[in-house]
């Protein structure tokens, strides 16, 4: 019997620790007949030097011994096991404490493995720091880990480690990192953690209490990180600055808010010019050092997509019901339309921008293997070619009526693009008062770049209604009604199938109708709709309208779980092309492309489902991402192909224009 028998029903794993480890505890493992004739396994404590039953937590603790003896060099002498921790009366067992070098009855480090979740382990080391003064914690289930300095009672301070037994804690806290060192450790591949748990612990224990909007503070934050980071991708020997280093609470705020003003410097019109970081000296130095072993560029923008809509859920968005497109939908639905470098694409709804990245990303590609480059594709910080932000900026716009969301989607977009972004913030559906807003000062200041690039693509020149765009993908607000008679007027689907205006009409129909404004013929579409529209007897005139201007091309049916936690509608994704003599001849009578999604990529809670390795841990792609389960498209052959690759071969099979 091995450990992983003992652990494989249990909350424990054992990526945090060496291969080296794990053979030799395997190798000093005794089995011995128990009650009932089960047989149980023993092992010799490194520590107690006695046998031992080995349970899962007991696991956990003699792998974790062997680390602290033989990589962190920590003499058997200094460690104590089951350290009794007193609370008036009542007495509590910590599972390893390392006493202080020069004061051997003083804890210096304790370990706590018996909870297998963070926030209990948390909570149980507090007391027991707070009881006995130890400075230094640790928690770990054996997949992920977690490190804190003890400041004061109230705030615990996280830390990228613990000292070796050589170190003093100074050493651990004022060292400094280049953008490698980030990326050989970060916390959030070493420990299997999201930055949305990250962001929530803040909010727990620093955020909630700091009388300050969490949603712009640690927006801010996110934003200095990532300028940061891209300052030591433009010059990797630079030292990276968004890090406690040891410095004063005072000299990092200083330190943080320079850094925040030369962000906001280079990447305009995300916030007011003279911002400034509200937390205080202190709340700020827990928050950068909960942050500062973060790596937030990475291939998928998953890291701060997820973070964005938790923060984002809290304020109007979600009370729309507009949330964020999971990435692997966007990815599907950006493969189905395979856009080219000639083309122009807009996401009409744009939220934190998913639909317009992605399809930055998919045309790179094609544009580096058509070049012979070896360039990234990616959320990344290498420099890219001048034709390849070139692109950005003429070809990819974003709308939104979401101040909030314009503002994360401007940012992921002028990181993605080099420094170029056309995400503006406008009602797309009052187009008759676009020119109220666009002739205001401020706006203009933020936005005019953008618009006029726009504005070129008008169909008609002074008009708002009609646009060239070759590429739609949207997934519009399904929630709420519009109900002013001003804006249903302008719109055909504002009438009934009797032809009479109606009192309200879904902001989604609306959204159907506008968006084949936006094209050209033979441009195409792929917009997100709730299931109804496709079933319901009474929607039948939203379909004949679409059937009368459009070939449907696919409906791909997502899973009722997709958009979970915020809502269990359940969706499907249009696609359409516009009739065109040249790129889609009209048909009376054509083939269509259904799928429905069988894996669900999410469980009931709205949580990700990964895929798992045969010893239960998730598998990581060639970018160290964890991957969904789903069966949309083929990720990197492991998931296999999917809903993507089949619609591919049908557009092939059927000549549409844009797989040829």
């Amino acid at each position: 019997m091995t450990i992983y028998d003992i652990l494989k029903d249990s909350s424990y794993k054992t990526e945090q620790f060496s291969t080296e480890a794990i053979e030799r505890l395997n190798a000093n493992i005794v089995e011995k007949e128990g009650k009932n004739g089960k047989k149980v396994c023993f092992v010799k404590c490194l520590v107690r030097q006695k046998e031992i039953q080995l349970k899962p937590e007991e696991v956990i603790r003699q792998l974790f011994l062997d680390k602290l003896i033989n990589e962190y060099g920590y003499p058997i002498s200094r460690m104590q096991l089951e350290y009794p921790v007193y609370f008036g009366r009542e007495v509590k067992r910590a599972d390893i404490v390392i006493m202080d070098e020069d004061k051997s009855f003083v804890p210096y480090v304790i370990v706590e493995v018996k909870k297998p979740k963070l926030k209990d382990g948390k909570e149980q080391l507090k007391s027991y720091c707070n009881s006995t003064g130890a400075p230094i914690a640790v928690w770990t289930n054996g997949e992920q880990i977690a490190y804190y300095n003890r400041k004061d009672p109230n705030y615990f301070e996280d830390i990228r480690d613990i000292p070796k037994a050589f170190q003093t804690l100074m050493d651990v806290i004022s060292e400094r990192w280049t953008i490698e060192d980030l990326k050989a450790n970060d916390v959030l591949q070493k420990d299997k953690i999201s930055l949305k748990d990250k962001i929530k612990d803040l909010e727990d224990e620093v955020l909630a209490n700091a009388g300050v909007d969490v949603f712009e503070e640690c927006f801010k934050l996110i934003f200095t990180k990532l300028y940061d980071e891209w300052l030591s991708g433009q010059t990797p020997s630079r030292y990276l600055e968004f890090t406690n280093a040891g410095r004063t609470e005072f000299k990092l705020k200083e330190a943080i808010q320079e850094l925040f003003d030369k962000a906001n410097k280079k990447w305009k019109g995300v916030f007011e010019e003279k911002s400034k970081i509200a937390l205080s000296p202190s709340h700020l130095s827990i928050c950068v050092a909960s942050l500062q072993n973060v790596k937030l560029f990475n291939s998928n923008l998953e890291v701060v997509d997820d973070a964005f809509e938790y923060l984002m859920n809290k304020s109007s968005k979600g009370e729309k019901g507009q949330f964020f497109t999971p990435r692997y939908v966007i990815e599907m639905c950006v493969k189905m339309m395979n856009p080219k470098e000639n083309e122009t694409m807009i996401d009409t709804a744009c939220g934190s921008s998913g639909f317009p990245v992605h399809t930055i990303f998919h045309v790179w590609r094609q544009m580096a293997k058509d070049r012979n480059l070896k360039v990234s594709d990616l959320f990344s910080l290498d420099q890219k070619p001048y034709e390849f932000t070139e692109y950005v900026k003429d070809n990819v716009f974003g709308i939104d009526f979401d101040e909030k969301a314009v503002r994360v989607a401007r940012t992921l977009n002028l990181i993605a693009g080099d420094g170029h972004t056309n995400v503006l913030h406008l009602n797309t559906l009052d187009y008759d008062r676009w020119d109220e807003t666009t002739s205001q000062e401020d706006w203009r200041r933020t936005y005019y770049e953008g618009f006029d690039r726009l504005i070129d693509l008008r169909r008609e020149e002074k008009q708002n209604k009609e646009f060239n765009f070759d590429i739609i993908m949207a997934n519009p607000p399904f929630a709420g009604d519009v109900k002013e008679t001003r804006i249903l007027g302008k719109y055909e689907l504002g009438k009934n199938s009797q032809g009479k205006m109606q009192n309200k009409v879904g902001r989604d129909i609306l959204f159907i109708e506008r968006n084949l404004d936006f094209l050209k013929p033979g441009g195409r579409m792929a917009i997100v709709l709730p299931q109804g529209r496709f079933n319901n007897s009474s929607d039948k005139y939203i379909r004949d309208f679409i059937a009368e201007r459009c070939r449907i091309l696919a409906v791909v049916g997502l899973h009722g779980n997709t958009f979970k936690p915020h809502t269990g509608t359940k969706t499907s994704v249009l696609f359409v092309q516009k009739w065109d003599d040249e790129l889609c001849p009209k048909k009376e009578d054509y083939p269509i492309f259904f799928a429905t999604q069988q894996k669900k990529g999410k469980d009931n809670s709205g949580d990700k489902i990964y895929v798992k390795l045969p010893d239960g841990s998730n598998t990581l792609d060639s970018h160290g991402h964890l991957v969904v389960e789903h069966d949309l498209y083929n990720h990197e052959n492991i998931t296999g192909d999917g809903i993507a690759e089949a619609f591919a071969e049908f557009a092939k099979k059927e000549g549409l224009s844009f797989f040829h």
